[in-house]
């Protein structure tokens, strides 16, 4: 089914369920939020990536203005809902400032029961590598929007998988990344301990020959 949305393109790639704060000052942004705000209608950021559009993006909703400013300026927290594939696009739609265009709403293509169980094992790997905290709840749907973002992908990647419609095979994307970066980052991790021991006196055991 197709549907019209106003578009506000933007270098990044935005997800369903992830929560996004946006700071409005171009007078054509404001005139979208405003109207999004008033008639209570969602708004869609296609990915803008090496200025293009390739056509995919995530509708927005507005869950409350943080602060309005005296020359129109607004921060904004909003939440992705859908993944959708733009159709056509207009810039500017008639009589107003922004862009828009028909979209395609993406359909999941299956609701997987959990999450791959090697996937989890390798988060907590890399995570233990870097020796930092990440939160996320597995037995949240879908699992890996929560974590596209925060496993080293290039926005290349993290456009791939808005694209893939299949819960199981976004984790097995996710997945496959790992495996590549996760060996590389444990040896740089050896490398820079060997380099902190350089000059150090050495307490060695002799060799027998």
């Amino acid at each position: 089914m197709e549907s019209f949305l106003p578009f506000f393109p933007l270098n990044l790639v935005a997800y369903p369920t992830e929560n996004l704060n946006l700071h409005i000052f171009e007078q054509r942004y404001q005139q979208l939020i405003n109207e999004c705000i008033d008639e209570q209608k969602s708004f869609g950021i296609p990915a803008f990536i090496n200025n293009k559009l390739p056509g995919y993006g995530t509708e927005m909703k507005i869950i409350n203005v943080s602060k309005r400013y005296d020359d129109g300026r607004m921060d904004i927290k909003t939440k992705g809902l859908r993944a959708f594939r733009v159709l056509t696009f207009q810039n500017p739609v008639p009589n107003k400032l922004y862009s828009g265009g028909k979209v395609t709403f993406v359909e999941e293509t299956e609701s997987p029961e959990g999450v791959i169980s090697e996937l989890l094992l390798q988060l907590d790997r890399l995570y233990t590598i870097l020796q930092t905290q990440v939160d996320f709840d597995s037995s949240q749907y879908p699992f890996s929007y929560q974590v596209a973002h925060k496993v080293g992908l290039s926005q290349e990647e993290e456009y791939q998988v808005l694209t893939i419609d299949s819960e199981t095979e976004r984790q097995r994307f996710l997945l496959r990344h790992l495996n590549k970066v996760i060996p590389v980052m444990a040896d740089m991790e050896k490398t820079k301990e060997r380099i902190k021991l350089n000059g150090h006196f050495k307490n060695l055991d002799p060799l027998n020959f």
